[in-house]
């Protein structure tokens, strides 16, 4: 993952732990042409740096703008009403499978996915690996929050466990914070939600917690989690690209959702993590992400897949599967949209700020409301390829 120890000057240097994947595979028994296998190697020599002891590392960071960074740990600047020391552990235990043992990563240490032969097998484009392919076939039902200065924006996102049909196809819940153009190739973004994404978990079909950066449309920058140089893990005990565990939805049944706060901090221009009501997992720094220096121009919550079946409409599902005029226990849903404003506030977002898409309306679709339980919230989903979606 292309860095072996982050500096933190004040207090420790972090000590990288790996998790390996409870599903990666030997690879011995499957016939493999020799040259991908090295070149397989060679590229896993490059994401993965040895991590089970502590290293004081002078390239922490690859990126030439992160080389010389040291990543102080200091006085965090909260959006107004939060409290770094309020609720720290609710709801972890429960939340991923690589922690349901019991076991966690020792302190001054962070969990990071370990990347296997495996996952690069299935891969369909190895250099590549963790990056988003250019934006073609990808379907939404989303909405946009018709404003153009965000600090931050923060919902609970309802969890659940769709079908993805096809080799490289992805179906995520995400919050996206942007500004730039692909036309411009300066589209820059941060966006964190759970996916379902075998092509890059070896297969694993699993929901998982993820988070994404481009700056340059994603033509050659940013990856998933932690793939390359850029998100800095900071807390022990919530990962980027971990499976989810018990917190998964099912339909007419129990409903889980994770809780997603993104903020800009006004001291030095960092954007955090948190997940729940208190955990901060970590940082995309200032320098990074230019387009977001100062804010970000765009804010939308909402659903995507991306559609590679060549004989009519893919049958992969977004959220529950379930159209959005099925309702509460049976489709996907955001609840409590909230953007941070210039002063640091988190504020609602009214029903009447918001603009709704659904490019394939008979294949996914969206339907927002509001009420005194839910604030703005929204249903989305759908089943894709059905007798109305060809």
């Amino acid at each position: 993952m292309a860095r072996p120890c982050i500096h933190i000057s004040m207090f420790f240097v972090v000590l990288l732990i790996f998790i390996t994947s409870v599903f990666s595979r030997s690879i011995a028994n499957q016939p493999i042409d020799l040259d991908k296998l090295s070149g397989i190697r060679a590229q896993l020599e490059k994401i993965n740096r040895p991590g089970v002891k502590t290293i004081k590392s002078p390239d922490a960071f690859d990126l030439p703008e992160l080389k010389d960074q040291i990543t102080t740990l200091q006085q965090l600047e909260w959006p107004e009403g939060y409290d770094i020391n309020k609720n720290t552990t609710t709801g972890v235990e429960s939340f991923q499978l690589w922690s349901d043992s019991g076991e966690e990563c020792p302190d001054g240490t962070v969990p990071i996915l370990r990347i296997t032969e495996q996952y690069l097998l299935r891969a369909s484009n190895m250099t590549r690996f963790g990056q988003k392919n250019a934006y073609t076939n990808h379907e939404y039902a989303t909405v946009r929050v018709k404003q153009d200065q965000f600090y931050g924006a923060r919902t609970s996102i309802n969890a659940w466990s769709p079908k993805v049909s096809e080799a490289g196809e992805f179906s995520l819940a995400q919050i996206w914070l942007a500004s730039g153009t692909y036309d411009a190739k300066d589209l820059t973004t941060i966006e964190v939600g759970w996916h379902v994404f075998p092509d890059i978990y070896g297969g694993d079909t699993n929901p998982r917690l993820f988070g994404y950066w481009t700056r340059d449309a994603y033509e050659k920058t940013g990856c998933h989690n932690l793939v390359c140089p850029g998100f800095v893990q900071t807390d022990k005990r919530v990962a980027l690209g971990a499976a989810l565990s018990k917190s998964v939805s099912s339909y007419n049944g129990n409903q889980f959702d994770i809780t997603l706060m993104v903020w800009k901090d006004p001291n030095n221009g960092n954007w955090w993590l948190k997940y729940g009501e208190g955990i901060v997992m970590g940082y995309w720094p200032a320098s990074l992400l230019p387009r977001l220096k100062s804010h970000a121009d765009r804010l939308k919550f909402g659903g995507e897949i991306v559609n590679f079946n060549r004989n009519g409409h893919t049958s992969t599902q977004m959220g529950s599967g379930h159209f959005a005029e099925e309702g509460f226990k049976k489709a996907a849903f955001f609840r409590n949209l909230n953007l941070v404003n210039s002063d640091g506030k988190v504020t609602p977002i009214p029903l009447s700020n918001l603009e709704t898409y659904a490019d394939h309306p008979k294949c996914y679709d969206i339907k927002v409301y509001s009420n005194k339980v839910y604030g703005t919230h929204f249903y989305f989903g759908g089943p894709g390829k059905n007798s109305n979606c060809p």
